[in-house]
C-alpha cells in the first residue's frame, strides 16, 4: 500500500480512533484488493473473516429475500469500512457485497484486529465507535424512508457524498441509477422525478456527476419539515 492508501484508511471509522501505532500495525498486515464492476466481494452467509475499507469506487451491500428479490442495504465509497461488527464476533456476513463499480479495497484480517484487542483492550473503543456509527446510519435511513420525500432523501444522499461543507460543490454519484434508487427506497422512475425536483434547489445531474449550486440551500431543503415538503409535492 502507498501512503495515500494508508491516509484514506486512517480516516475510516474503524481506524479513526486508533493510535498511530495500532493503525500502523494493522495496516502492515493489510492487503490491497482490486475488484472489477459486478465482482463479488463476499456472500451473504459467508464467514466474516475480514474487514474492508473502500479506497476507491463503490461497493453495494444487499440481501436476497426468500422470494428472490434483491434489497439494497447500503452503498459505500472512499473511506467507509465494511464488515467489522460481524467479523469481530466470528459470525457470518448478514449481507452480500458486490463491486458496484471498478473498485479498490483494503482487506484487514479480523484475526489481526482481535490479536491487538487482546494485547490492548483500548483498541476496542475504536470498534465500538464504528459500530455505533453504523447503527446510527441505519436509524437515519429508517427515519428518511418514513419521514422524508424522495427528493429530500436524494438531497441527503448527495450531501453525505459532498466533499464540501458550503458553497458550490461537485459530487460523484454511483453510475448505476438503479443502485441509487434501491439505496433510497425508490423505484427508478421515482428517482428521475426526485432529480427533476432538485433542479429547483440548484442541483443539476449529468450522468454520474451532480453539480450543487449551494450546499446550504440543499441542506435547508433536506432538513425541511417533511409535512411542508409533502404538501408542496402533493
Amino acid at each position: 500500500m502507498t501512503p495515500k492508501h494508508a491516509e484514506i484508511a486512517r480516516k475510516s471509522l474503524i481506524l479513526r480512533g486508533a493510535s498511530d501505532q495500532v493503525a500502523a500495525r494493522l495496516l502492515a498486515t493489510a492487503r490491497l484488493r482490486s475488484f472489477d464492476r459486478g465482482a463479488t466481494i463476499f456472500l451473504q452467509g459467508e464467514r466474516a473473516s475480514a474487514i474492508y475499507i473502500v479506497v476507491d469506487g463503490w461497493v453495494k451491500l444487499y440481501r436476497i429475500a426468500p422470494n428472490g428479490a434483491e434489497a439494497v442495504m447500503g452503498v459505500f465509497t472512499k473511506g467507509r469500512s465494511i464488515g467489522e461488527a460481524v467479523a469481530f464476533r466470528d459470525d457470518v456476513y448478514p449481507v452480500a457485497a458486490e463491486a458496484a463499480t471498478d473498485c479498490e479495497l483494503i482487506r484487514i484480517e479480523a484475526d489481526a484486529f482481535l490479536r491487538l484487542i487482546r494485547e490492548d483492550p483500548g483498541v476496542a473503543l475504536s470498534i465500538l465507535s464504528s459500530t455505533f456509527a453504523h447503527l446510527h446510519g441505519l436509524v437515519e435511513q429508517i427515519e428518511q424512508l418514513k419521514a422524508q420525500t424522495g427528493a429530500q432523501r436524494l438531497a441527503e444522499f448527495m450531501l453525505e457524498l459532498a466533499p464540501c461543507t458550503t458553497g458550490r460543490c461537485d459530487v460523484t454519484l454511483p453510475y448505476d441509477k438503479v443502485l441509487i434508487a434501491g439505496r433510497l427506497g425508490m423505484k427508478p422512475e421515482s428517482l428521475s422525478r426526485a432529480i427533476a425536483k432538485l433542479r429547483e434547489y440548484g442541483v443539476t445531474v449529468r450522468q454520474n456527476h451532480a453539480e450543487i449550486a449551494d450546499i446550504d440551500t440543499l441542506r435547508d431543503y433536506a432538513e425541511e419539515d417533511p409535512a411542508a415538503a409533502w404538501n408542496r409535492n402533493a
